[in-house]
């Protein structure tokens, strides 16, 4: 595996808590966790370099769905961010019935990521009444796709209207690329309106903030993973951000996977998490949108770095922020904060909340 891509496995970001407490017991699990989910996805890669070629590994992230199959020889690839499908097979013997077979698998699949393992080539895809996509992508007549047959004639045209092919070292790899409606992003928003709007009520969080947050972290995919383990909607940690709120609850222990990758547990989770950062670990700041842009910030990079911006004391950091502007609090998070991916995560959160104060 090429030093670039496992550097990628093991240094991408994490949601990190300021909590404090039983750090240690804390830290001993959180590496012992990431090191076994780092050489699963070691594992993983290899397994698709192998076969693919070093140039042509993907693997499921935040925005990205990617699903392997045929023994990893065909997989299957939705990118929620820029609204594309793409499905693509390099298998040796009829490629033509392994992509069909593929759309029409992708085309169908559920909203509930619980029993799909991403990180393997096993044929899990549970085909659903209501699929993801139904309303995100049209068939070639202009058509919404529930059933099978509809998917299946649609997966024919495509092979026989759109097919592509390329190569890639030795490979010959045959695709088609399915354009999503153009307002896919929205049409997602409002399937997850109602579990966001409950959180909102249940744990006084501002609902624009939640969906904001959501369309940053993952662009409401449900299946979204990252290489440093933050799972489903809103990206929450298991040992950090996890452990947090069930403590919270009065739980013992971390979620489990399927717990965090069930869309309405990851978006109470998420949200019980916001509640956590603006009623307790950043409740001294008094301005309510100073407040904000550090809760935004704190979710992606924890509380601690937001008040090490200001102060390496807690107290003279509160003091410093609340006799700023909110604006140059802003200013402050979005230059001074040692993380740029923090420093652009404000940024990009807090244009998104904007345009959800219509919903």
């Amino acid at each position: 595996m090429n030093k670039k891509l496992l550097s990628l496995l093991i240094i991408a970001p994490l949601l990190i808590s300021c909590s404090g407490k039983k750090q240690n017991a804390s830290h001993e699990e959180w590496v012992k966790d990431t090191n076994g989910f780092d050489i699963l996805m070691g594992q993983f890669a290899h397994n698709i370099e192998n076969i693919w070629g070093m140039n042509e590994v993907l693997i499921a992230g935040p925005k990205d769905y990617v699903k392997y199959s045929d023994q990893y020889y065909t997989r299957s690839h939705i990118n929620f961010d820029a609204g594309s499908i793409t499905i693509e097979t390099i298998a040796g013997t009829d490629p033509m019935a392994s992509l069909r077979q593929a759309i029409i698998t992708t085309l169908l699949i559920g909203d509930d990521p619980g029993n799909v393992d991403l990180y393997s080539d096993a044929n899990d895809i549970q085909i659903s009444r209501e699929p993801l996509l139904y309303g995100q992508v049209l068939d070639n007549t202009g058509q919404p796709i529930r059933w099978q047959g509809r998917a299946g004639t649609f997966a024919d045209y495509l092979i026989k209207n759109k097919l592509q092919r390329r190569t890639s070292g030795l490979h010959v790899i045959w695709s088609v690329t399915i354009p999503m409606v153009p307002n896919h992003l929205d049409k997602r928003a409002h399937k997850y309106l109602p579990l966001v709007r409950q959180a909102a009520e249940k744990y006084g969080v501002d609902q624009s903030l939640i969906l904001a947050i959501m369309q940053i972290e993952s662009s409401f995919n449900p299946y979204a993973v990252s290489h440093a383990d933050a799972l489903g909607l809103m990206q929450v940690v298991q040992h950090t951000a996890g452990v947090d709120v069930f403590r919270m609850k009065g739980k013992w222990g971390k979620p489990s996977r399927s717990y965090l990758l069930d869309p309405a547990n990851n978006i109470d989770a998420g949200t019980a998490y916001l509640s956590l950062l603006q009623g307790n670990y950043l409740a001294g700041i008094s301005n309510p949108t100073s407040r904000r842009y550090a809760v935004i910030t704190a979710y992606n990079g924890g509380a601690g770095s937001v008040l090490r911006v200001f102060s390496s004391d807690k107290d003279t950091a509160f003091s410093k922020i609340n006799n700023l502007s909110p604006s140059d609090v802003y200013q402050q998070l979005t230059t001074n904060h040692p993380s740029a991916e923090s420093r652009r995560y404000l940024y990009k959160v807090n244009n998104a909340q904007k345009s959800y104060h219509r919903y």
